[in-house]
């Protein structure tokens, strides 16, 4: 299997329902960058508690985990573009909760506490298992194989163009505002101009997973045949499962973003606009990273490039984390997404590469399961770990694991090592 490179790197936006794809989920992920933001900082302006802002992505990451393999089971079903668009209408009323959680009745917050928050982004997370897969799947099915690397780039370029404008949107209005009423209004406008966007974007067919039955004829997987089928694929798939689970350990334990808060209030002293210009930093080195690979996609050598930029990620992480001065804080950071969007780009190529359109659904579930494994789960072990071993000691000890994940794969993992898609 092998990708040719071609001569424009524009060469996919040129397909009319990408681009139009594209900029609808980079609105809708503009929103949820605000809205991560924004419950983040709300959160710990209520409870001056680290712990408290692992336990964001542990609400989060429990009803995804339950529902992502039944989201991937339905994209491979039915149409992925009306999954998308219902999936997008009900993050937009959870947004519309916190918003009127925050202003109309913000007396419920100070009389019972952050409770309902937690309850509301819970269900975000429900919504995103079925969400992720169907949004994976469709955006596969828009462009050729010869261009996986190519949308890739540019799928990744939108989602950090959007944690740019996010984070630093979010930081902004908490500031002028002392509270994130607006952040959430802010979503629920994006979300809806995402949604309009879409609907241009013509539906496409999900191919029927199916089974032959003794007298010959077709039916349909039942789901727990489906769910195995897509597992056991991407097990026996030694690039999809290296790739996947290289991602999942490193950004499990090397994760900083969700002590951000903390970091901010706590060590580097400065107020929700600064905190909005760190949250922002990863982003920024990662849409620098982005044009470049516009330009030089990085299918040669790739299993090599993926581990060493993973490695780059983990260096950053502890450099991040031992400095107490803002603009080396805020360097180290991009460094974080410079190196990330690398990563992301070849396992976005993989993924698209090697899996057949019948089970993109599932094993996109899959995908969503190590993604939301290694940023919901480890933004909970940063907090964990920060109760337990002191902020700063916390994000050094997660960069370390994720050297040291680096360097178990280099050596266990050779197929990965020496993976080219050229």
């Amino acid at each position: 299997m092998s990708l040719t490179k071609h001569s424009s790197p524009y060469e996919v936006l040129k397909i009319r329902d990408f681009r139009y794809y594209v900029l609808g989920r980079m609105g809708i992920t503009f929103g949820i960058n605000i809205l991560g933001t924004a419950v983040g900082w709300q959160i710990y302006e209520h409870t001056k508690d680290a712990l408290s802002l692992g336990l964001i992505g542990l609400v989060e990451f429990v009803p995804f985990i339950i529902v992502t393999l039944i989201g991937g089971y339905i994209a491979d079903i039915f149409d992925r573009r009306k999954i998308i668009l219902t999936c997008v209408s009900l993050y937009s009323l959870c947004a519309l909760g916190l918003y009127l959680l925050s202003d109309s009745f913000a007396y419920i917050i100070d009389s019972v506490g952050v409770t309902p928050i937690f309850v509301l982004i819970g269900a975000t997370g429900l919504v995103r298992g079925f969400l992720g897969p169907a949004q994976s799947a469709f955006a596969a099915q828009l462009v050729p194989s010869e261009l996986y690397a190519n949308s890739a780039t540019w799928t990744t370029m939108s989602w950090h163009i959007s944690a740019v404008g996010g984070p630093a949107v979010a930081g902004l209005l908490c500031g002028w505002h002392h509270s994130a009423w607006s952040s959430y209004a802010v979503v629920v406008a994006l979300a809806t101009i995402g949604l309009v966007l879409i609907t241009t974007v013509k539906s496409r067919h999900a191919a029927k997973n199916t089974l032959d039955t003794e007298g010959g004829q077709k039916q349909r997987e039942g789901f727990f045949d489906s769910v195995r089928v897509g597992l056991s694929f991407v097990k026996n798939n030694q690039f999809l499962l290296g790739a996947l689970a290289l991602d999942m350990f490193a950004v499990l334990f090397g994760g900083a973003v969700a002590m951000l808060p903390a970091f901010a209030k706590d060590i580097l002293a400065v107020g929700p606009e600064g905190f909005g210009m760190l949250r922002t930093a990863p982003a920024v080195g990662a849409l620098v990273m982005s044009v470049y690979l516009a330009y030089n996609p990085p299918v040669k050598n790739a299993g090599v490039k993926l581990l060493v930029s993973v490695a780059g990620f983990g260096i950053c992480t502890i450099l991040f984390a031992l400095s107490d001065n803002f603009i080396f804080s805020l360097f180290m950071l991009a460094g974080t997404g410079f190196f990330d969007n690398v990563s992301m780009v070849i396992r976005g190529t993989i993924v698209s590469l090697f899996t057949p359109d019948e089970m993109r659904g599932r094993v996109s579930a899959v995908n969503s399961l190590f993604i939301g494994s290694s940023n919901e789960l480890g933004a909970f072990e940063s907090g964990l770990a920060a109760r337990l071993m002191g902020l700063v000691p916390s994000v050094v000890f997660g960069g370390v694991m994720t050297m040291i994940v680096v360097a178990t794969a280099w050596v266990k993992a050779p197929k990965l090592r020496g993976l080219d898609l050229r």
